[in-house]
């Protein structure tokens, strides 16, 4: 589908394009992302975090759309959950977030990065369907920072609570709601088994 407004020539014009992805293409996609996290066994969690900061270092280096650039820095909110030591995220959860960024470790894409344009799409769709997969973990560990950021704002520094018990608390609570939702998202089959989301990774 594509959409624009008509503009002077003088002005800029954006144009909106979007596309369906079939269970063809899922398949597609699940393939490759489960080839990529079975590579990615041989590479340690640094080496899997310094290969997606290497793409958004390249993306913020390039000339790339801003439909793809606004995807790709979401990568961004992946490698901090695993990074902030504040966060904590337990053992589960990491391993499915490695498991995410396993295909951004890969050395060849499905498109080469190189290509002006659209060097970078398939990694954006990749994210895209990675942010899905990953949606109760990533809105848990937003939730978390505006919460920190809101009470770094608001408590004296003589405040007899320690900043790991203001912490603590809330953590707790967001990683319990994570797995709960998480959870609580699958569906289930019609003889009442549970099922995986539509684009599993796990």
């Amino acid at each position: 589908t594509i959409k624009g407004r008509g503009a002077p020539r003088s002005q800029s014009m954006s144009i909106r394009i979007s596309f369906d992805l079939s269970d063809k293409d899922l398949d597609h996609f699940r393939m490759i992302m489960r080839q990529a996290s079975k590579n990615a066994t041989t590479l340690s969690e640094a080496e899997i975090i310094g290969a997606a900061e290497d793409l958004l270092k390249e993306v913020d280096e390039s000339k790339v759309p801003d439909f793809i650039t606004e995807r790709l820095l979401k990568l961004r909110v992946m490698t901090s959950m695993l990074t902030d030591s504040e966060w904590q995220l337990p053992t589960e959860e990491t391993k499915r977030v490695l498991s995410a960024l396993a295909y951004f470790s890969e050395p060849e894409d499905l498109i080469p990065d190189h290509i002006p344009g659209l060097g970078f799409l398939d990694d954006a769709i990749m994210v895209e369907l990675v942010v899905r997969e990953l949606k109760h973990e990533i809105e848990a560990y937003e939730d978390f920072c505006e919460f920190r950021a809101r009470e770094e704002s608001t408590r004296a520094e003589d405040d007899e609570v320690s900043r790991e018990e203001w912490l603590s608390g809330r953590r707790a609570e967001l990683h319990s709601r994570m797995r709960r939702r998480r959870r609580g998202g699958r569906r289930r089959s019609s003889t009442g088994g549970k099922m995986k989301t539509p684009f599993s990774i796990f």
